[in-house]
């Protein structure tokens, strides 16, 4: 079912939902409507099958469907273990192997790779990503005339902290960092800059969307898991730089 949340004060003079069609009638103004594509299964209403891995960061527990992964938790208390250029890491599944899908199976790949021989990640596949904050979608619709609001159309366009996240995702490669700024740069807003902050912390999927390499133009980490896993943040950046 589409949801659709206008701001425009013209008349809709109707909806239909199986072409995924709006009618509105009034001025020449766009309005900004926000759209859930009836195509996507509404994730809310997945079954989630959940794998916990013991890895240097102490216990990560991902949940995923067979569409996707849905949500990497890190445990915030963890102590994570002596980093040098000589340490060897394991990362393995201690719970929640059987039943794999096989998206989660494809994340549980991707965490392992990363802490145990991370200069091979960009070379595997990622897991397709099914958390809600990556279905919303925004849409521009004119007041006077009908626009098909379907997948084979163009006007679908990722919700800001969307686009954020799939931009940190596939522009901030392993070892690199990024300022609050540059960022909502390069997702199209350099004003957004506390926009970014609030994409960070709304991240369902750290580590492979990777907020920890997100810094301040002052080089200094910020707050990484509302401030309680800042030890985590500088961790992950130091495995990064050796």
């Amino acid at each position: 079912m589409v949801s659709v949340h206008s701001e425009a004060q013209g008349n809709r003079k109707s909806s239909t939902h199986a072409k995924h069609t709006v009618l509105l009638k009034g001025g020449s103004m766009e309005s900004r409507l926000h759209v859930k594509s009836s195509q996507m299964k509404n994730p809310s209403q997945c079954k989630l099958t959940r794998v916990t891995l013991l890895s240097p960061l102490g216990k990560i527990q991902a949940a995923g469907c067979g569409n996707g992964v849905h949500y990497i938790q890190l445990q915030e208390d963890a102590v994570p273990a002596e980093r040098n250029e000589m340490a060897s890491f394991a990362c393995v599944v201690c719970e929640g192997q059987e039943g794999m899908t096989a998206q989660l199976q494809l994340c549980t790949e991707w965490l392992q790779a990363y802490f145990c021989n991370p200069r091979t990640i960009e070379k595997l596949p990622l897991p397709a990503l099914h958390h809600p904050i990556f279905q919303e979608v925004h849409c521009r619709i004119k007041r006077s005339g009908i626009w098909s609001l379907g997948p084979e159309g163009n006007l679908h366009a990722p919700t800001f902290t969307s686009r954020v996240l799939q931009t940190l995702l596939r522009d901030v490669k392993f070892g690199e960092t990024v300022s609050y700024k540059h960022l909502a740069e390069m997702a199209g807003n350099s004003k957004a800059v506390r926009a970014v902050g609030g994409a960070m912390r709304r991240n369902p999927i750290p580590l492979l969307v990777p907020c920890h390499r997100v810094i301040s133009c002052n080089g200094e980490i910020g707050n990484y898991m509302g401030g309680k896993g800042n030890h985590l943040k500088q961790w992950l950046l130091t495995h990064e730089k050796l």
